[in-house]
């Protein structure tokens, strides 16, 4: 009994351990990006937590917040190799993945040979995404999902490490192409990138106009992130979190209180709104993001367990894009955060 207790004893040091290290290396790299990027600490957590999770992100707000600063310096903190695509109406799917062309051997005999597109990155900033054509948005997704690129008869194998950060501007929505849902719902969250305040405009004008520049001074291998990414889907769930997390899903769909109601239990502020302005809710693909997301938190906050709280906390970035609104919704300007605002408070 006692080799036994020594044996527990020694596994929850050494899983102590590995949590106090995956704080330290989190922690590095948001205090690495904010010597670069002043404040937009929640979007610059939101985003470490999506890239350890392996999922992608969807970043939204005006021009010139530093959204390419972001994710330029996240991938030389974690040693990867970064991509920057301008999205356009003429960008065509080769652009994106790549293509063969024909070489000519010393022996005068030609092949084809496979020339890497910028999709063939770690780190892939996909500007203004909403500006490329559907068939273009659509070269992108099989590498989002599967991780791989399929040019011909062939499939070429993207890095372990894929992360895409596509940005869409709120404002000029002219002469865009609206991401289906059905790509809308590949990406892990999607964030909004918000104006900064006045004293965080003011140390960016301080910081970007003089004769010196921040630089990043510590890094850590790309290997590690997805080391971490594997620690966190290790934290267990108990049965009434699994349950609360399967619920908050259910609510952002029309009609879960009266198909469900063995299930779910009504929620009548909520379930009024979901029916009168929701035309469809989250997918599985949201709730397994969702739980990702609140495994990191949990981790962050020093517990070996998922709470309802990092649930909570998860649910906007992770569910936000996944709510389709009905076209009265769309009128009265109703926003899927006010939404899931009421289902969280209910």
């Amino acid at each position: 009994m006692s080799n036994l207790n020594q044996s527990d004893s020694v596994s929850s040091q050494l899983l102590r351990e590995r949590y106090e290290q995956f704080r330290s290396d989190f922690k590095l790299i948001e205090e690495e990006i904010g010597r670069l990027l002043v404040g937009q600490s929640q979007v610059i957590r939101e985003v470490i937590i999506a890239m350890i999770s392996g999922g992608h992100v969807l970043l939204e707000g005006v021009p010139g917040l530093g959204k390419t600063l972001l994710v330029r310096t996240l991938a030389e903190i974690i040693e990867g190799k970064f991509s920057r695509i301008q999205f356009t109406p003429d960008l065509m799917p080769a652009d994106l993945t790549g293509t063969n062309i024909m070489n000519r051997a010393v022996d005068g005999n030609s092949y084809f040979e496979f020339q890497q597109g910028p999709v063939f990155c770690n780190l892939l900033l996909a500007d203004e995404i909403n500006r490329a054509t559907p068939k273009t948005q659509a070269a992108l997704l099989e590498s989002m999902q599967e991780h791989s690129v399929t040019v011909g008869r062939t499939t070429h194998k993207l890095a372990d490490l894929f992360f895409v950060l596509a940005t869409q501007n709120p404002i000029e929505m002219e002469g865009t192409y609206p991401l289906p849902e059905a790509q809308l719902d590949r990406f892990f969250g999607k964030i909004i990138f918000p104006f900064p305040n006045l004293d965080e405009l003011m140390q960016i004008i301080n910081r970007t106009t003089t004769a010196t520049c921040p630089k990043v001074k510590s890094t850590i291998p790309t290997s590690r992130i997805i080391e971490m990414g594997q620690l966190a889907r290790e934290v267990p769930v108990a049965d009434d979190v699994l349950r609360y997390a399967a619920e908050l899903i259910m609510r952002t769909h029309p009609g879960a209180g009266v198909n469900h109601s063995e299930t779910v239990k009504k929620y009548s502020a909520s379930e009024k709104l979901v029916d009168k302005y929701v035309r469809y809710g989250a997918s599985p693909r949201g709730a397994q993001a969702l739980m990702l997301g609140a495994k990191t938190l949990a981790i962050l906050d020093g517990r070996f367990n998922v709470a309802k709280e990092d649930l909570i906390a998860m649910t906007p970035m992770t569910l936000r894009h996944r709510i389709i609104l009905t076209f009265e919704g769309e009128a009265e300007n109703i926003t899927t955060d006010e939404i899931i605002e009421t289902i969280i408070r209910d």
